[in-house]
């Protein structure tokens, strides 16, 4: 069938019994395919068109981000507590240095002063002797006691409030980081509840327009991408701001002039910072958008190995791979490059600063105006001024990383979802499958109409076949019942309801599935098959084993190594198609639903296999409404109604010997599919 006969994504989650609940639905109005190609995601091979990128909405991503933290607020304003703590704690710290450092000069110049004198008494003595740089040095340093040498208990204190400074401050970090890594990873699993959520209500319609490497990109790699970025910014930033706080003021306290020397370097960091962010932005969310394409890329090479080699594209594969790494690198490469020059340039402007405060603040010790503690203190605090500016220019491109990613987080949270279910939905109960199609339309794109005024009514018990050439709409006929699509006019019923009026979850327990594309998750093969059964249901080994043997599982099974309990991968490659084709069998046959829908059932089985499940396939249609979609018109010769479909709409209704009898479009097929080909022989 082609794309548009059968969209991939339909048939991909409820193979083989009762649709799981929550499966996605639709939204009323289906987003257009890409173009050339139906809604289906394409095969191995298909095609890698690049996205169109949006702008980067900076500000209005990280506010929404921002918005994620409100559950979190308590624990934030912890956060801040905790910083403060720390901060004020490290900012104190160099100051008490400071004052050791006077404590040790005043005790080392002292004990070379005369014993006896004040300090006023000294200073007018060197004055006296026209040493006037040296009785202003004296005169700006505290603690200053003639004749005295270095008081060691003063030291031993000062250093003890250094070293428990200190040790609060490393404290307070602590549990700063600890509680950090809570509030971060509770908001990623939010998140990452909220996008799963999200998932079971965006429309099929958005699922086929995009290829799946690339949501599993935004699932899996752009919210690890959030939350190692939160991690490493949300308290550092929370740190750093508070420290530049902290720190103006304390060197404002100590010299405002030497705090507005310091200060005439922040301008320039700003500019600096902004100018690089500014160039660095785009590429990174090119980066992340070239993640998402190489990973849809591998997906797809990946899931389709077996035909890459068998038609040999190996080495279209590699190019294809070389050209979406290449273009990762690029992009990559510019965004840590162009973000990487902000630290240097920060580190320039730090050293200016630091350069301009040294000069200056040695005038002023040796004018007396300043004590060496106090200088000593300042270079700190200049360093630790810088410092967070410079962690701060530093974080912008984790940031801008982070807050890339978080953009198409946001935009897949901000897909459009399928229509909610009524408030008030009818239930059918007991379900007897009567299922009518009246004046239904529907388009996939505005501008081509598939189905036109189809109308349809299956009774109970009945089995209602469906051929035609690839592209017809059959497939489309169950995608419409199921609600993975919404008719675009007219109405469909079940036993009198419009299912438009019913849940989801109530409409699709209705149905089971058996569908070309076959579906296995990885666990037991017995997991597998109790898959279909509702959690209300139970079903009995008796029960279980019966329904193995009549879908002629439970022989191939028993050869097993563990049988019932060998474990299958996503992909079955434990087991044949053919096998995984009868498991999806029996999947539904312990479903037991009312409505049966097998879509080329028998297409990966062998002909003396497929003798065996039309067999089961009878049995388990007994006393079911069942549509069957087939290509193999011999596999519905014992169909109540058969119908024939050409351009989404039905040409013709009847039975077996009716349709050929009426040698018309039925009747071309058959022919097609068993009269042999006359082949002319060449003139010899």
């Amino acid at each position: 069938m082609s794309a548009q006969d059968k969209p991939q994504g339909a048939t991909s989650g409820a193979t083989g019994g009762a649709a799981p609940s929550g499966t996605a639905g639709p939204a009323t109005a289906p987003a257009a395919p890409p173009p050339g190609r139906g809604p289906g995601g394409g095969g191995p091979m298909g095609s890698m068109g690049m996205p169109v990128q949006k702008p980067m909405d900076f500000k209005g991503s990280l506010r929404r981000f921002a918005g994620s933290l409100r559950p979190e607020r308590l624990n934030v304003v912890v956060l801040m507590v905790l910083g403060i703590g720390s901060v004020a704690l490290t900012v104190l710290g160099p100051k008490l240095l400071g004052d050791a450092t006077n404590v040790i000069f005043a005790g080392f110049v002292g004990a070379q002063l005369p014993d006896g004198v004040t300090t006023e008494q000294a200073i007018d003595g060197l004055r006296a002797e026209g040493q006037d740089q040296q009785a202003d040095l004296i005169s700006g340093m505290p603690g200053l006691v003639p004749g005295q040498g270095i008081d060691f208990t003063l030291l031993a204190q000062t250093l003890g409030w250094v070293v428990a400074a200190y040790l609060g401050a490393f404290l307070f970090g602590w549990l700063q980081a600890r509680i950090t890594t809570g509030v971060v990873q509770r908001t990623m699993r939010n998140l990452r509840d909220e996008v799963e959520s999200k998932l079971h209500r965006i429309p099929l319609s958005y699922v086929d327009a995009k290829q799946r490497g690339e949501i599993l990109s935004r699932v899996t790699n752009d919210i690890d991408n959030v939350a190692q970025t939160t991690t490493q910014t949300l308290a550092q930033l929370v740190t750093a701001v508070l420290t530049v706080v902290g720190v103006l003021g304390m060197m404002f306290w100590i010299s405002p002039l030497l705090a507005l020397v310091a200060l005439v370097t922040v301008p320039l960091s700003v500019i600096v910072t902004m100018q690089i962010a500014k160039r660095s932005q785009p590429q990174f969310v090119e980066q992340w958008a070239a993640t998402g394409r190489l990973n849809a890329h591998i997906e797809e090479s990946f899931t389709g190995h077996a035909l890459v080699k068998v038609y040999g594209h190996q080495e279209a594969t590699a190019e294809v791979f070389a050209k979406e790494n290449a273009g990762l690198y690029s992009s990559s490469f510019k965004a840590q490059f162009i973000s990487g020059t902000i630290q240097p340039a920060m580190g320039f402007l730090g050293n200016l600063n630091y350069v301009l405060v040294a000069v200056i603040g040695g005038l002023r010790v040796a004018s007396g105006t300043l004590s060496l503690g106090d200088v000593q203190a300042f270079i700190q605090y200049s360093r630790q001024f810088t410092q967070p500016l410079t962690q701060v220019a530093s974080m912008m491109n984790l940031l801008q990383s982070g807050v890339a990613s978080a953009e198409r987080v946001f935009d897949l949270l901000d897909a459009p979802e399928q229509s909610a279910d009524p408030a008030e939905s009818q239930k059918v109960e007991p379900v007897r499958g009567r299922v009518a199609f009246e004046d239904v339309r529907f388009s996939y794109t505005p501008d081509q109409q598939l189905i036109t005024g189809l109308n349809l009514v299956a009774e109970p018990g009945q089995t209602i076949a469906v051929v035609g050439p690839t592209g017809a709409g059959k497939t489309t006929l169950v995608n419409l019942l199921m609600r993975f699509y919404e008719v675009d006019g007219g109405r469909i019923t079940l036993d009198g309801v419009d299912t438009r009026d019913m849940s989801r979850d109530d409409l699709r327990s209705s149905v089971g599935m058996v569908l070309q594309d076959t579906w296995l998750f990885k666990g037991t093969i017995e997991e597998n098959l109790r898959y279909g059964v509702s959690d209300g249901d139970s079903v009995d080994e008796e029960e279980f084993l019966a329904a193995t043997r009549a879908t002629h599982v439970d022989p191939f099974v028993r050869t097993l190594p563990d049988g019932y309990d060998t474990v299958v991968d996503e992909e079955g490659s434990s087991v044949s198609a053919g096998e995984k084709q009868l498991l999806t069998l029996a999947r539904a046959f312990l479903a037991d639903p009312a409505i049966l829908v097998l879509d080329e059932a028998t297409s990966s089985v062998d002909t003396r296999t497929e003798v065996l499940v039309q067999e089961a396939m009878n049995r388990l249609r007994k006393d079911r409404t069942s549509f069957v979609i087939a290509h193999r018109l011999s596999t519905i010769r014992d169909a109540d109604v058969i119908l024939v479909m050409e351009h989404g709409d039905i040409v013709e209704q009847g039975s077996h010997d009716e349709l050929l009898a009426a040698d018309g479009a039925y009747a071309r097929l058959y022919a097609s599919q068993f009269a042999a080909p006359v082949v002319e022989e060449p003139a010899t």
